[in-house]
């Protein structure tokens, strides 16, 4: 049974979750890469922003950077002076 008047003279604001080393932002993405995201949600029983944030920090590691014409000639010699 609801109460008429409650008393939050005492209550306390704050954060519902601790989201330490987490920052609230808006962001917009269009809606078929959320359908997408929240599709393998779905399936994988993870977060939507969860996968996003996974994403995006793949995205940041060097192992995904773009391979550079550089990189790519270091890579064949090195593949070349191995191979002789």
């Amino acid at each position: 049974m609801m109460k008429d008047e409650y008393d939050f003279s005492n209550g306390v604001r704050g954060a519902v979750i601790d989201a330490s080393g987490k920052t609230r932002i808006t962001i917009f993405l269009d809606d078929d890469i959320l359908a997408a995201f929240k599709e393998r949600a779905a399936q994988s029983g993870k977060g939507y922003q969860t996968l996003i944030n996974e994403t995006l920090r793949g995205s940041l590691s060097p192992e995904s950077a773009p391979l550079t014409v550089g990189t790519l000639r270091q890579i064949l010699h090195e593949e070349l002076r191995a191979a002789s």
